[in-house]
């Protein structure tokens, strides 16, 4: 075969992705991709413990908020999460509020929002307005009870949001 653009030893022939010894692209990963890969995984993880700190931070800075609004604030999206997973496995919920609960609670975890989280006051708003809606369909659908055996907050929140209850039809 001829020798390769005058270089003596290489041959001329088409790349083919194998390991050709004494050719300079040989497509085995050199060391600077190999440290590429390693450097974006320990980025990776190093965002990954700040993000974890930082959640951890906010619960422990949350549970110690005096008792108040702010700490009802503080405490409604976990409550939320709770109360659908506890509404969801309960068998005296009918499947159309198991729908709309399972329905709020996915709204709830989903990063994707109408309104972004990062702006302040507003951006949970969204989920609060699905989470209102949805537990006032499920209190229309479900007993009280269950409702509040339910929630792990404070009762008076999940009365106030539900709103007043529906006084029994006379019979007729």
């Amino acid at each position: 075969m001829p020798a390769a653009a005058g270089i003596p030893g290489r041959r001329a022939e088409p790349h083919t992705g194998a390991y050709i010894p004494g050719r300079v692209d040989a497509g085995r990963p050199g060391p600077v991709e190999e440290d590429g890969v390693r450097d974006w995984l320990i980025g990776l993880g190093v965002a990954v413990a700040c993000l974890l700190a930082s959640w951890a931070l906010l619960v422990l800075l949350a549970r110690r908020l005096p008792p108040g609004i702010l700490r009802d604030l503080a405490a409604f999206i976990p409550d939320c999460l709770t109360t659908v997973r506890r509404l969801r496995a309960d068998p005296r919920v009918p499947r159309k509020a198991k729908i709309a609960i399972v329905v709020a609670g996915i709204w709830l975890a989903s990063p994707i929002d109408l309104i972004p989280e990062f702006l302040p006051i507003i951006g949970p708003l969204d989920d609060i307005v699905v989470v209102a809606l949805a537990l006032r369909y499920a209190g229309r659908q479900v007993p009280r009870e269950v409702l509040l055996a339910a929630w792990p907050g404070e009762p008076r929140l999940l009365l106030r949001l539900l709103g007043p209850a529906e006084a029994a039809a006379p019979p007729a």
